[in-house]
């Protein structure tokens, strides 16, 4: 089994962010609850209050798409959609740690 890495930028709509923070800290008490999960931790930018970035990390394949599927992951995925202007997200290997 190979751990699946994801970093998420998000950078909400102007006027948003408190919105999408309220919507990104729903999604990772969810997400952390699921089996498959190893971390999953939400970052807000210093400079930038409308900028996120996640980082996760799931057991393997099927947990990851377990999570894509689930309930809470679609919801954030509609809520979302009114607040957020830009979305990044990189798929990584670990090449050591």
């Amino acid at each position: 089994m190979e751990t699946i890495t994801i970093v998420a930028l998000l950078k909400g709509r102007e006027g948003y962010a408190a919105q999408l923070r309220e919507v990104l800290l729903k999604l990772g008490a969810s997400s952390r609850a699921e089996e498959g999960c190893l971390t999953y931790v939400l970052h807000e930018s210093r400079a930038y209050p409308e900028q996120f970035v996640l980082y996760e990390a799931w057991k393997n394949e099927a947990a990851l798409a377990e999570h894509l599927a689930s309930s809470h992951y679609r919801a954030y995925r509609r809520a979302a959609k009114t607040f957020i202007d830009r979305r990044d997200v990189y798929r990584l290997n670990t090449l050591s740690n």
